[in-house]
């Protein structure tokens, strides 16, 4: 049993797994920091500084000055405003995203670029037949 499970863990894709599972992590994190950091401080100069994690509605009819005071007083609300912030959320971690993956494949491309250039530039060596009559043809022209 121990033998299969070395087996298991030694294979290629389980490995790429693990390798894919790290990234994904690390990558979240950039991600997280990039959203809060540098694109939520910019959204909320641009919407004054709105909140809505503190709009709802108190199901039970009565009126709150806030949501903490439903909270309180045990009222069943719907806190839509927590569900529009998850809302804007998602779009700002959709967009950082796809600007990342952007750059990594701007990146990627012209790393492959750069690669084929330098293949195409290293000189494919001439079958030997070919070698061989340039080299009598010098020698003739002498």
């Amino acid at each position: 049993m121990f033998k299969e499970f070395k087996e298991f863990i030694a294979r290629g894709n389980v490995m790429d797994m693990a390798v894919g599972i790290i990234m994904g992590a690390a990558f979240t994190a950039i991600v997280n920091s990039m959203v809060t950091d540098l694109i939520m401080p910019a959204v909320g100069v641009l919407v004054a500084g709105a909140d809505f994690s503190n709009q709802f509605i108190a199901l039970d009819g009565q009126s709150y000055t806030s949501l903490k005071d439903a909270q309180d007083a045990g009222a069943p609300v719907m806190t839509y405003g927590v569900f529009i912030n998850a809302i804007i959320n998602f779009l700002l971690v959709s967009i950082a995203v796809f600007l990342l993956v952007k750059m990594v494949n701007r990146i990627k491309t012209a790393a492959e670029k750069e690669a084929e250039n330098k293949a195409s530039e290293e000189s494919v060596e001439p079958p030997a037949d070919i070698v061989l009559l340039t080299e009598i043809r010098d020698l003739l022209k002498k």
